[in-house]
């Protein structure tokens, strides 16, 4: 039987060329004249080159690994194994459709097996996701699947609540909008009373009026 080996979790898209800034500040300048106005205006002159620095901070994530990010643990915890929870991460991230952003929050938690992670890290994991080109749902799922197969804990759960810009400013044009998805492995998927107590900590009510007031 022939067994596939998955891809690494951190693996980003394969491109066989990586345009240079003069050759994306260009096509900055296109979508510029496509739009209708001078590029060569006073105003929009240093545009091209002011939207691929914002890019390359809005598409960090391709350049970070988020399985890298969690390889330093510590085991001495004096036995603790209950939940760690890090809620109300602020999230910003883009739509792979439209290319407009998504603003919301990430509600993290795991169970321990033996050993825990710095929570900043947990952060930088979303992050590193967040900033790529992404869907909500594949973006929980693999913040949840990285933390999972790292740490190798007795359950992951992770919830983000989110609003589109893709449907609030555009399209549809339904502001105060959220979507909120999950991914909830081990014990949050088997046991229903860890289950409810993760969703009881995040509150999310409270949080989804936040993220529709901050979108």
């Amino acid at each position: 039987m022939n067994v596939k080996t998955p891809a690494p979790l951190a693996a980003a898209p394969v491109t066989t060329h990586r345009p240079s800034r003069a050759e994306a500040e260009a096509a900055v300048r296109t979508l510029l004249l496509w739009a209708g106005d001078d590029p060569d205006r006073e105003g929009l002159v240093d545009t091209p080159a002011r939207v691929v620095r914002a890019y390359e901070e809005f598409f960090a994530g391709y350049d970070t690994d988020p399985v890298e990010m969690l390889a330093r643990t510590f085991e001495e915890t004096d036995g603790y194994d209950e939940m760690v929870l890090l809620r109300d991460i602020r999230l910003e991230s883009h739509c792979e459709h439209h290319m407009v952003p998504i603003i919301g929050r990430a509600h993290v938690a795991y169970l321990p097996h033996k050993r825990v992670v710095g929570i900043s890290k947990l952060a930088r994991v979303v992050e590193a996701y967040a900033k790529r080109l992404q869907i909500q749902e594949k973006l929980t799922a693999q913040i949840a699947n990285t933390i999972n197969e790292v740490l190798q804990p007795k359950g992951v759960a992770v919830v983000i609540e989110a609003a589109h810009q893709c449907m609030t400013t555009r399209g549809i044009h339904k502001p105060g909008v959220s979507m909120v998805t999950s991914r909830m492995l081990g014990a949050f998927r088997d046991d229903p009373t860890t289950r409810r107590e993760f969703l009881a900590m995040i509150s999310m009510g409270g949080t989804a009026a936040r993220v529709a007031d901050e979108a």
